[in-house]
């Protein structure tokens, strides 16, 4: 059975790239010799791993990339530093339209 890691690395100007890979140290690897001049690391060398999880079905692994990409900066930072707290905080809805911001007329 295939391993797939989505991962998360901090780039020297303090960014974040968001990837997956079946081969985690090799990905690791290219990311750090810059591969591609027009990949988003390539110019935000050397990068460090700080998050990965493993997954067995590459189309989990694909969404779950997916999500984490469209995060907030602060949201990763708390998965990374496991904060569960404050990631449920972060993932909250603050949109003007939802449910919490309207009251019930049937009660009193």
């Amino acid at each position: 059975m295939k391993t797939f890691y989505v991962y998360i690395v901090k780039c020297s100007d303090e960014s974040y790239y968001v990837g997956v890979t079946n081969d985690i140290e090799r990905r690791l690897e290219e990311h750090n010799k810059g591969i591609s001049a027009n990949s988003y690391t390539y110019k935000r060398r050397p990068v460090k791993l700080v998050f990965y999880e493993t997954y067995n079905d590459f189309q989990i692994a694909e969404q779950w990339e997916k999500r984490l990409k469209g995060w907030s900066r602060k949201k990763k930072e708390a998965l990374i530093e496991k904060n569960w707290k404050k990631l449920k905080e972060y993932s909250a809805c603050r949109n003007v339209s939802h449910f919490s911001n309207f009251k019930d007329n049937n009660t009193n």
